[in-house]
């Protein structure tokens, strides 16, 4: 039952992550490299003679808009495979409870046959204790006794028997119900009044199989989880379909960089310039002399600086998007061959189903004659315990009379033994397969 509920809850992770497939797939990294000697710069691209360390940094997001709606179907194939495996371990509790019930009642018949065993061999004893006073008195030869105390030497063998029955049946339902070994030694059970099987008419109202096999084919959880997985199967023939379309997907991202080579220019403030002016003289050497006036300019001023780690990352920064689609055309009659694998999957899952149904109705057409069966061959025992009992009652005044020898007497007794025998085995027979038509009629397992 266990095993059963974990692989309920495994297969409800797997249809978590089938409906996370819808959602985009998104990642972060970065990477930290250090080159020595000649290396080129990723960002000037010019080798250079140095040692450079270099960081990347980039984030990532992809989603799939079209694949053939083969997501969909998975997350559907993913619900009806997790109500299958929920109905398997109602199944599991099911079997379970059927084996306890008739462990249960194999140790209540054997405990009924340790009963009826001490009351006989507390009627031979007592047959050994007039025969032993009978042949004080003369009245019996000494092998009436001899028989008589044979007699009771097999009873008290069969109920050793019968009692080493009752203490496998109790351990078969001890391990059964995986009770604590401390507490299976205090372990008893309760014997309730069970019903007379002469009182059901035909095993009972409601018990035809036709009947009963339509009520459980409609209720019994193997049937349904059965059925679920033929849809699976069929979901399966979708998803295997959907690698016939095309394949459209988008992704998106940023990036960007650092590298300890790459340097910056700054401006570090102003740079003043002056210059003479001179003004026309065509009496001055040259024909311009000097005037009292100076041109004075400035222009900013510049350096090569190292480029700061969050400036260059600001800088580098770039984003992109892109959408893929991929048609397929060829890829080696995987596609073809796997919808075929799919068809021939739904044909195995609905002759499964076809399988388990005639499984139940088998199983229910066998519990209806074998209750059938016992319920008459209790009907017969106990009209021979009732012949068997008189008869023994017979050999016994005979037996006690001198009329009758040991070897006869216990030959009658031993009939009726085997008689009550039987008797008892068929009523617990009759009752275990009643309560199996019940079960699948929807009724609890009860006494």
């Amino acid at each position: 039952m266990r095993q059963s509920d974990l692989q309920t809850s495994q297969q409800e992770a797997q249809q978590r992550l089938n409906r996370a497939a819808l959602l985009p797939t998104a990642g972060i990294s970065a990477t930290q490299g250090f080159n020595f000697g000649t290396n080129r710069d990723p960002f000037t691209n010019q080798f250079q003679q140095l040692n450079v360390r270099s960081n990347n940094f980039s984030a990532t997001t992809q989603l799939t808009l079209f694949s053939g709606f083969q997501l969909r179907n998975a997350i559907k194939q993913g619900d009806v495979e997790a109500q299958a495996t929920r109905l398997d371990a109602q199944k599991a509790r099911n079997d379970l409870s059927l084996n306890v019930a008739s462990s249960y009642l194999q140790l209540l018949l054997a405990q009924e046959l340790i009963r009826a065993s001490e009351a006989r061999i507390s009627s031979t004893r007592q047959q050994v204790e007039r025969s032993e006073k009978l042949l004080k008195a003369g009245a019996v030869a000494e092998g009436n006794v001899l028989d008589s105390r044979a007699q009771l030497a097999s009873e008290e063998s069969a109920r050793i028997t019968a009692q080493n029955q009752r203490d496998l049946a109790r351990l078969s339902l001890v391990q059964l119900l995986n009770l604590d070994p401390a507490s299976a030694s205090r372990f008893e059970v309760q014997a309730p009044a069970l019903p007379n099987p002469d009182a059901f008419v035909a095993t009972g109202d409601g018990a035809d199989p036709n009947a009963t096999f339509e009520i459980a084919r409609q209720q019994q959880p193997d049937i349904k989880a059965a059925e679920l997985r033929i849809e699976s199967a069929r979901r399966g023939l979708e998803i295997a379909r959907g690698a016939h379309y095309p394949r459209l997907t988008m992704a998106a991202g940023v990036q960007s960089g650092f590298s300890s080579v790459r340097n910056q220019q700054t401006r570090v403030g102003d740079e003043t310039f002056t210059a003479p002016i001179f003004q026309v003289d065509a009496a001055a050497p040259g024909g311009l002399r000097p005037s009292p006036y100076v041109f004075v300019s400035s222009q900013p001023k510049f350096e090569r600086l190292p480029y700061k780690f969050l400036d260059q990352l600001a800088d580098n920064r770039g984003e992109f998007i892109q959408f893929s689609l991929n048609v397929p055309i060829l890829n080696g009659l995987q596609t073809r061959v796997g919808v075929q694998r799919a068809q021939i999957t739904i044909q195995q899952a609905e002759l499964r189903s076809e399988q388990t149904k005639l499984q139940l109705r088998q199983t229910i057409q066998q519990a209806y004659a074998d209750a059938l069966a016992a319920q008459r061959r209790f009907s017969a025992s106990s009209r021979q315990v009732e012949a068997l009992t008189l008869a023994l009652r017979n050999a016994e005044i005979r037996f006690n009379n001198g009329l009758l020898n040991g070897t006869d007497f216990n030959i009658a007794r031993n009939n009726l033994t085997a008689a009550e025998s039987d008797m008892i085995q068929a009523k617990y027979e009759f009752v275990f397969r009643r309560k199996v038509l019940d079960f699948y009629q929807g009724k609890p397992l009860t006494l």
